[in-house]
């Protein structure tokens, strides 16, 4: 397996999954049309404001690299992509989020009641479908993820403000809310296509890996990212009093002084931007050594895939590290 970084700039291996992503895409608007028609034109708005289908493409990868893809594997795409969307929908209400992917959240458009209730129905119709497999262990296994997303969302709400959360903590929250269903969309489809143990597992730990470290690109993108070029609300940790990693950073590196004052602005909810944070500690380097943990995971999680045999599909998994590697970078511009 290669073991140097792609000189070229990475991307998600969109080519290699076409035809697969294709399909996923039909089943996804399938999906839709099993809703009433009283809910589905909202249901459709929902999943065409998602954004790369990443989940769907590790259950791909997963089902090439481990023995050929099945429709199988196709459908647990589906189904972790929809209850990503409908774990969307609910940030974007805790959030107050007015877009994502540059058009209005569905908080923005119908109000919170009406978000709510389509996250519920989409996140419900996700587990309705994972009835669909013949074996018991896979609906456990999607249900455990979600249930843990959950937990990770709650963790993190009833956190918020608290100052004694650790970077233990942190780390149990991010693996929860978005780990475990990265981890479920490369390990679920290992167990469908019957491998042993030991390979699931790796497979596991590749996912939660790159689920971490996503979150935490996503933590410092609200911070030092532009709503023009991202396509979504920003700066929501700050206002809602999410503790993330490059925030725990500076706090620990922070004198006294500085900390009672970012404790200060973050307790009462003053603006907190980026020329208030320079101005407070070493705000870049805080950043910078958040996104050095996220590539160190990154790497780890490359090695996680030495336990499949050579192919394009492992080395496609591969590229999706260097990809997210790539927006790592991005960031420290």
């Amino acid at each position: 397996m290669s073991t140097t970084k792609p000189s070229s700039t990475p991307k998600i291996p969109f080519k290699l999954v076409k035809q697969e992503l294709k399909d996923v895409e039909a089943q996804i608007r399938d999906q839709v049309r099993a809703f009433d028609p009283a809910v589905a034109p909202y249901i459709d708005y929902i999943c065409n404001t998602s954004g790369k289908r990443i989940r769907p493409i590790l259950s791909i990868l997963v089902g090439g690299a481990t023995g050929g893809v099945k429709p199988d594997h196709l459908t647990i795409g589906v189904i972790l992509e929809l209850i990503h969307m409908s774990t969307l929908v609910h940030d974007d209400i805790i959030d107050g989020a007015d877009t994502r992917r540059q058009v209005p959240t569905a908080n923005a458009k119908w109000g919170n009641g009406m978000a709510v209730l389509l996250g519920d129905a989409l996140f419900s119709h996700s587990l309705l479908l994972a009835t669909n497999f013949n074996s018991i262990e896979i609906c456990r296994k999607v249900g455990q993820a979600s249930r843990e997303v959950c937990e990770g969302e709650v963790m993190q709400t009833q956190r918020r403000f608290d100052f004694t959360l650790t970077k233990e903590d942190y780390f149990h929250i991010i693996e929860l809310k978005t780990g475990a269903l990265f981890a479920a969309a490369t390990s679920i489809p290992a167990a469908l296509s019957e491998v042993s143990q030991e390979t699931e597992d790796m497979l596991y730990d590749y996912g939660m890996k790159l689920g971490t470290a996503y979150q935490i690109y996503d933590d410092c993108l609200d911070l030092v990212g532009s709503e023009e070029q991202v396509g979504k609300t920003l700066r929501t940790d700050l206002e809602k009093g999410k503790l993330t990693l490059p925030l725990l950073n500076l706090l620990e590196k922070a004198n006294k002084t500085q900390r009672e004052q970012l404790n200060k602005r973050i307790i009462e909810q003053e603006p907190l931007d980026l020329p208030v944070l320079v101005g407070i500690a070493e705000y870049e380097g805080a950043v910078e050594s958040a996104l050095d943990t996220a590539s160190l995971l990154l790497a780890d999680a490359r090695k996680c895939l030495e336990v499949l045999s050579e192919s394009e599909w492992r080395n496609g998994l591969e590229e999706v590290t260097y990809y997210l590697e790539g927006l790592l970078n991005k960031c420290r511009r």
